[in-house]
């Protein structure tokens, strides 16, 4: 499908690795839940390829890759594997309801690095594998995509032998991955070119690229490669993935669509008015906060502060915009809901959003937004992201509920001089109720003891971000963790390598509460991905 010299010479394949690589993040793990929502979404914005997981990695993974593949209706679901014909056989396996549209991603490393201290293995033996892995695929899989792992360090004329052989062995797509995100733009774009030329049959695949952003060239190393032929390029929302991130799936979709000059001809499938609501969903459901002057989706993408630039952007708006906030999604303004708003209304405006609540939802989704509105005079398009959090999402992890909290410092102290706070918190889970109180240096830190207590864990916070959502002096906050945690066994103690490094988000209007529930949240998603929790049992 789509090799260079098809009549879709000039149409890119988006090959989305959030569920994947993007995974891979540190505290980005996401339940089966979330990772069908954010399957639909991508199926919906135009995605070509939705590498759904790595299937012999574990059961959840097996079940979360096949669930998307019986869930798509147009995307192709693909699979990671090994070199191993175990690997394969599980890839193959969890795909196969996608029919027609499975596919199996199987990659080996070709670098000398690779072969030396990874693999132990000559470049005959890495050839041989390779081969053979791919011909096995094919016996399972007619898609079949392979990927020279490292290929940006392995030496030009090997890697063109590797090549040459998984093409003949039947591969349909082969990628050229920066795994290391070492390349350099002018270099990346030599090597695809010196392929095309030195390989036979490379004109009759489609060439991929997967980019890595240790370097922050992720995106400049995937245009480059388009530019010198490539016509997959692999891809996350938001950018994210291992260390640094990956190449950002909204940041190359737009360069090859603004400036066209570069790219004459060229398109994608992708539904640019869809891109705000997809980043917004995977940060809300990773965890993984998103900087203000992130490219295109951040919230400073078309912000203007500067008197000259406001003056230029009143005369003509392309005086200081290359897109319109229209042309990828971001709503122009913020269209104010309050208490007395309807279904429709609110309905209409989750559409505008680019965010989807299934009907199933949309009754306790009602019943929230009016509760919220009930306290607030104004509702905004940050506080209906919150609320689909909250309702759509939120339960779908939850094991532990937080049913009261209190906070109060030492008396006559102020809130500067160190006073220490106590915290009692109350919380349910499968319907037992226990409450705890615990002190600290602060009404957080306060809270964070006593629900260790009580959920059992041991648990200190590595990274915390407040932000407010919302507008005015009524707005919701949210707060992102990253915290490092472990269950506690009453004895003996839990070994040290179970712990856990997890991102968790709670949003309230209140801080401390929204620091409570965030802290909750990484708890409760702990629990989902090690699949168990110890509790103490001498609480009351």
């Amino acid at each position: 499908m789509n090799p260079a010299s098809s009549p879709d010479a000039n149409r890119v394949l988006i090959f989305d690795t959030t569920l994947r690589d993007g995974e891979q993040s540190p505290g980005a793990s996401m339940n089966l839940n979330e990772k069908l929502e954010i399957a639909r979404t991508l199926e919906a914005l135009g995605v070509d390829i939705i590498e759904a997981g790595f299937p012999v990695a574990s059961p959840d993974d097996f079940a979360a890759v096949e669930a998307i593949a019986r869930q798509s209706t147009r995307a192709r679901i693909c699979g990671l594997a090994r070199s191993l014909k175990g690997d394969i056989e599980r890839a193959a396996a969890a795909v196969k309801p996608a029919g027609d549209r499975a596919r199996v991603h199987i990659f080996l490393a070709t670098s000398a690095i690779h072969r030396q201290y990874k693999l132990n293995k000559a470049k005959e033996e890495i050839v041989k594998q390779a081969r053979e892995a791919v011909a096995y695929g094919k016996t399972l899989i007619d898609d079949i995509e392979f990927s020279c792992e490292d290929a940006s360090r392995t030496e030009p004329d090997f890697l063109a032998e590797v090549v040459q052989a998984v093409i003949e062995a039947g591969a349909r797509t082969i990628n050229i991955p920066d795994t290391v995100g070492y390349a350099y733009p002018s270099d990346y774009a030599e090597l695809i070119t010196a392929l095309r030329a030195k390989v036979p049959g490379l004109d009759q695949v489609v060439i991929s690229v997967h980019c890595h952003n240790d370097l922050g060239l992720a995106v400049a190393n995937s245009l480059a490669a388009v530019r010198a032929g490539a016509r997959q390029v692999e891809c996350t929302i938001n950018g994210i993935g291992e260390r640094a991130g990956n190449c950002s799936l909204e940041e190359v979709v737009m360069a090859m669509r603004v400036r066209k000059d570069q790219f004459p001809g060229i398109t994608t499938g992708i539904d640019a008015t869809k891109l705000f609501g997809a980043s917004r969903l995977v940060q809300s459901i990773t965890g993984l906060p998103l900087q203000r002057n992130k490219a295109i989706v951040g919230d400073n993408a078309f912000a203007h502060e500067s008197g000259i630039h406001q003056h230029g952007m009143l005369k003509n708006p392309e005086t200081y915009e290359i897109m319109t906030p229209a042309s990828v999604g971001v709503p122009m303004t913020n269209l104010v809901l309050g208490k007395h708003s309807g279904k429709a209304a609110v309905e209409k405006r989750l559409q505008t959003l680019g965010v989807a609540v299934p009907e199933t939802n949309m009754t306790a989704f009602m019943e929230a937004f009016k509760t919220l509105a009930d306290r607030k005079k104004e509702i905004y398009d940050g506080d209906l992201f919150a609320l689909v959090e909250e309702v759509v999402r939120g339960t779908t992890v939850s094991m532990w509920k937080l049913d009261y909290l209190h906070c109060s410092s030492a008396s006559g102290e102020s809130a500067g001089s160190g006073a220490m706070a106590t915290a009692t918190v109350k919380l349910t889970k499968d319907g037992v109720t226990k409450t705890d109180a615990a002190t600290g240096d602060g009404p957080v830190d306060a809270v964070i003891q006593a629900l260790n207590r009580i959920c059992g864990v041991e648990g200190t916070v590595e990274d915390f971000r407040l932000r407010a959502v919302s507008k005015g002096g009524d707005a919701q906050g949210e707060v992102s963790i990253r915290a490092k945690l472990r269950p506690v066994s009453a004895t003996p103690a839990t070994a040290p390598n179970d712990a856990v490094v997890i991102g968790g988000k709670g949003l309230s209007t209140d801080i401390v509460q929204a620091s409570a529930q965030a802290y909750l949240d990484a708890i409760n998603r702990m629990g989902f991905q090690i699949g168990r929790l110890d509790y103490r049992t001498t609480v009351n």
